[in-house]
């Protein structure tokens, strides 16, 4: 009655709820999201500056998230680049200077706290030419005023920064009196149309008053109480706002410090003074505002400009909008065919007659149109979420409940979804598909939850990715080893397979072939593989089987392939050489070199090799009937089964330790080619050698295993943010509910581009071979107008 239940449970749900019923869903979701957005920003305005001065909430105890954008984390380099030959100065009380010291320690980290705290403080960095000065005005009087007014004339040099601000010390001296609360409103009503105009030319900052924590203040500063800095900062708003004159103010309301010091102002050594870590953040907070726009990191989306459409970009988005509306011409011309060839019979022979047009091309045609159409469309998403300044985005924040609890909910899923295998032999479809289900399952969480920082969790994700590597080297041997197919239709339809997607996402998305860097790796890997067999003599399973000699000509060239890899794993100078050649450099150059390419390929070097031997001696047992794959019988006899299943569990169990006690990730990357097989074949042969489990099968992982690149490719853009270091935010406020909706959108649109590129590989990649080679030329026609576009693109840049 249970198996019944469960089994009739699982039927109900995938009739009420198809993929199809899904992907509708998700597109009106979109829809009403993206006009949701629009709105929002029509009515509030988009300016992510902004936000990112005014809001925001802290993620754990340190991580400030401001509010519907991304925090870029400046290095000193990268401080430097951007404040060269530049001029900032702080203006105003030891508040201000608090934060000038944290800003000037991001430009020289060995900057001490030291000298007359009620002086003024020069600082200046003679290798980047830049200048910051505190000057100490604890009051808004006439001598702050003089001080600005000399800025605004035309004969002295202004500073390129101005951060000003203060309030306490007046309520100090005047005991917080409602007289100098009156002259405070004066003097910044007199001050605040020198600060609008030298806002024309400079980055202008008036920095509201943190609050105190009024139980641990001395006795002389009793009188400073939270009341009146409320009142002084109303004051400051309302007068700064004002002077305007009803126009977008430019001088900039630092008022985020205050959201800042209510979180850990209860941590300060005398109630008046943030801690070291908050003023850290506030002056990163101003880094970003001012240097996001110059410096353009990819996870500083606030203060950013949405960037220009390449010339590529433009002829793309020309390109899908004509195979929209060629889709819909064809379509009314095809529908009213349909009518007329129905309708209109021949009256002396009582038949039908023919439509005039060829109905196989018309298909053809518009079956090609058609998915055009809809690539088309999910382009168009994939711009707005990460190109365009619709969709906010917010940084990532690891805790162990974010990784772990959703790991521990899609097992229960898997596990719910069990069901028996069509075959039972060893790494059948069914369960490779499961096996790339539930990785791709985990690395996304993995990604999604920032868990990299995590260094145990880190190297076993490394071992999921190295297991991919090694279905690949597994797969595609046993492809050629037993078909003995080498023909160019079969590398087509793989390097079709595998690049289409990301070849569009290159030009939509303007990033190098190299940034997806998944895609390039398995390329490369199946080419080498190809290569391998492929090249006299070609060695197969049929003409091994009349000779053994010919297994260790296999063998010799498996060799040969190790050697090579060996070689070139320690020889950075040649590996380099060989992938910057023209046009291979042009594929695997990031940021000018191909280091991160080395680094990528030498990460996992062995890993496709092991793949392919493990294939060849899989393969050769069972020819030689050597193991039983048989429905529920172990693969070997009992006690070599037990055996082996013991050393696989503690192999498996001793690689974990060895992960998690790992200190330092160079160090730990430097061994992981070598030893991640271990945990791979350990899983194999826990995963095969009991029969009963061999003979079932997650079908919910396997659903995914089926789509597992698609997934892999677009969480780039639809499910992150910024290229992956930040997270899309559809659904701000409400972050179990956003991840929920992304996800699902996430998962429809990876499996529409499932189907879409196998339909377009029916039409592209046909199997005649004159065909093909037409259709090669023409790809190559294609890349070779794309890289004169890029080339017109880049000169433009320059």
């Amino acid at each position: 009655m249970a198996a019944l239940a469960y089994t009739g449970g699982k039927r109900e749900i995938n009739y009420y709820f198809s993929v199809r019923s899904a992907k509708v869903l998700a597109l009106g979701a979109v829809l009403l999201l993206t006009a949701c957005h629009a709105a929002s920003r029509r009515y509030r305005g988009g300016d992510t500056c902004e936000y990112l001065l005014s809001s925001g909430r802290f993620l754990g105890e340190k991580v400030w998230q401001p509010h519907s954008c991304m925090m870029h984390k400046y290095k000193n380099s990268e401080a430097k680049n951007c404040l060269v030959d530049k001029h900032v100065v702080f203006i105003g009380d030891s508040r201000i200077r608090q934060l000038f010291y944290s800003f000037i320690k991001l430009i020289n980290p060995q900057v001490k706290e030291e000298g007359n705290k009620h002086g003024n403080i020069p600082f200046e960095d003679k290798s980047a030419s830049i200048k910051v000065d505190f000057l100490w005005y604890p009051e808004v009087n006439g001598s702050m005023r003089q001080r600005i007014k000399s800025w605004t004339e035309s004969s002295v040099a202004k500073p390129h920064i101005i951060v000003a601000g203060a309030a306490t010390w007046s309520i100090k001296i005047h005991n917080g009196s409602n007289e100098a609360l009156a002259q405070y409103k004066i003097n910044i009503t007199s001050i605040a149309p020198l600060l609008e105009k030298l806002a024309k030319t400079s980055d202008v900052y008036w920095v509201l008053q943190d609050p105190v924590y009024e139980d641990m203040l001395s006795e002389s500063r009793k009188m400073i109480t939270n009341e009146k800095i409320d009142a002084y900062n109303e004051a400051a708003v309302h007068i700064l706002n004002s002077s305007s004159r009803n126009s977008k103010a430019k001088v900039k309301v630092f008022s985020v410090s205050k959201l800042i010091a209510q979180e850990t102002i209860m941590k300060s050594t005398d109630g008046l003074h943030l801690p070291e870590s908050s003023r850290d953040t506030n002056a990163m907070i101003l880094m970003n505002v001012y240097c996001n726009k110059i410096m353009k990191p990819i996870d500083g989306s606030c203060c950013q400009p949405q960037p220009p459409l390449t010339l590529i970009q433009k002829l793309a988005f020309c390109f899908f909008t004509l195979s929209i509306i060629g889709y819909l011409i064809i379509s009314l011309i095809h529908r009213n065919n349909y009518r007329k060839s129905r309708s209109c019979t021949d009256l002396e022979s009582g038949e039908e007659k023919k439509p005039a047009i060829s109905t196989s091309n018309v298909s053809t045609l518009q079956m090609l149109l058609h998915s055009f159409c809809k690539l088309g469309l999910i382009m168009t998403y994939f711009y707005l979420c990460d190109r365009a300044n619709l969709f906010m985005k917010e940084n990532k924040f690891y805790t162990h409940s974010s990784f772990f609890i959703p790991i521990v909910y899609i097992l229960v899923l898997g596990v719910f979804y069990t069901e028996n295998t069509k075959e039972t032999k060893v790494l059948n479809r069914e369960q490779t598909d499961e096996w790339k289900g539930w990785m791709q399952l985990v690395i996304l969480i993995y990604h999604i939850s920032g868990a990299s920082t995590f260094l145990p969790v880190y190297m076993h994700i490394r071992v999921l990715v190295a297991a991919y590597l090694f279905q690949t080297g597994y797969g595609h041997f046993s492809y050629f080893w037993i078909k003995g197919d080498f023909g160019v239709y079969r590398v087509c339809q793989v390097l079709f397979r595998l690049n289409f997607l990301v070849v569009v996402l290159c030009i939509v998305m303007d990033r190098p072939y190299q940034f997806y860097y998944f895609v390039p790796l398995v390329t490369v890997w199946f080419m080498i593989i190809y290569a391998t067999l492929a090249i006299w003599p070609q060695i197969v399973q049929k003409k091994a089987n009349g000779n053994c000699l010919w297994h260790f000509g296999l063998l010799l060239k498996l060799i040969c392939l190790l050697t090579c890899i060996y070689f070139l794993s320690y020889s950075q100078g040649a590996f380099e050489k060989i992938f910057s050649f023209w046009p291979l450099s042009k594929c695997f150059e990031l940021n000018g070199n191909v280091y991160e390419w080395w680094f990528r390929w030498k990460l996992d070097r062995y890993v496709v090799f092991h793949g392919m031997l493990f294939a060849f001696i899989y393969l050769a047992l069972q020819k030689r009937q050597m193991i039983s794959e048989g429905k529920g019988d172990p693969l070997f006899s009992n006690r070599v089964s037990n055996v082996l299943l013991f050393i696989s569990i503690v192999s498996f169990l001793a690689y974990s330790i060895w992960a998690s006690s790992c200190k330092n990730k160079t160090e730990c990357n430097e061994l992981h080619p070598s030893v991640s097989v271990v945990q791979i074949l350990a899983f194999i042969l826990i995963r095969n050698i009991p029969g009963y489990v061999r003979s079932v099968y997650s079908s919910f992982f396997a659903w995914f295993g089926k789509i597992s690149l698609e997934l892999f490719i677009c969480q780039y853009h639809i499910w992150l943010a910024a290229d992956t270091k930040g997270i899309l935010v559809l659904i701000p406020g409400y972050p179990m509910f956003n991840v929920l909706v992304s996800t699902f959108i996430f998962v429809c649109v990876a499996h529409e581009i499932s189907q879409i590129t196998n339909d377009l590989a029916q039409i592209v990649v046909p199997k005649d071979n004159s065909t093909l080679l037409k259709r090669l030329l023409c790809v190559a026609g294609f890349f070779s107008g794309l890289h004169l576009f890029s080339a017109m693109q880049d000169q433009s840049r320059h």
